[in-house]
């Protein structure tokens, strides 16, 4: 059986390990279990890559991956709304105007 380490992409810190399950919940967010069912819930995170041969999952950790994981979802099922879109892309202007040019 394959037990991860789950990694942040960012940093390179370990998060987890010993992880035999990873899936999104009905909230969208990323849950992490190991065999005997316990581990964590991650808000806004996505699976980044997954490395059987070192059984490494690297994790991108985003506010704005929760969101777009819900569109996503919405949208494969003709359930998204426009407001919905325009949230994503008022949170997208805010990001954009933080950024030095």
């Amino acid at each position: 059986m394959c037990e991860f380490k789950i990694i942040r992409k960012k940093d390179g810190s370990l998060i987890l390990e010993d992880i035999v399950m990873l899936s999104y919940n009905e909230n969208n967010e990323l849950v992490l279990k190991d065999v005997i069912g316990m581990g964590e819930t991650l808000d806004s995170a996505l699976i980044f890559n997954v490395n059987t041969m070192n059984q490494k999952c690297i994790i991108l950790e985003n506010p704005l991956i929760k969101d777009f994981i819900s569109l996503i979802n919405n949208l494969s099922e003709n359930k998204s709304s426009k407001s919905e879109i325009d949230e994503i892309i008022n949170k997208l202007e805010t990001i954009k105007s933080e950024l030095k040019s």
